[in-house]
């Protein structure tokens, strides 16, 4: 490809525009017949793979999680209030995190999309996919485990 001023980056917004469910994952442009920036790829390789590993201690996401509750209030539907107890990482590789809420019903796919954007801007957690699993919990467990 001809390069000129501007065509990376337009090239890129393309390809973030044609795959928007890929904005987590880095853009790198090599050269096949310069072997230009071939060595950066490997670094990007490396820095990705130890995002895709990160653990999160459940006392700090929790902190992450409760600010994102204070900044935009969970979703509500016929008066009934999403509550989210709590939350765990369960594991890695991608980064798979447990949130234990009132009702599934009420946890809509754009507040699970806001937390995993509110734990990016965090974590950074770049090139890796973010897995959010909620599960009930009644009020009365809830109580019961002191939340």
């Amino acid at each position: 490809m001809e390069k000129e001023t501007g065509t990376l980056e337009q090239y890129k917004k393309d390809v973030y525009q044609k795959l928007k469910y890929l904005s987590y994952a880095p853009i790198i442009f090599i050269s096949a017949l310069t072997g230009q920036r071939v060595n950066k790829l490997f670094d990007l390789i490396n820095h990705v793979a130890e995002q895709n590993a990160l653990r999160i201690s459940t006392s700090v996401l929790n902190q992450v999680i409760n600010e994102a509750i204070a900044i935009v209030q969970p979703p509500s539907d016929k008066g009934r209030r999403l509550r989210i107890y709590y939350g765990t990482q369960v594991s890695t590789k991608p980064p798979t995190f447990v949130v234990f809420v009132n009702d599934k019903k009420l946890f809509h796919f754009s507040y699970e999309r806001y937390l995993v954007n509110q734990l990016r801007k965090e974590f950074g957690m770049e090139g890796t996919p973010i897995r959010i699993i909620a599960r009930e919990k009644t009020d009365k467990e809830a109580k019961k485990e002191g939340f």
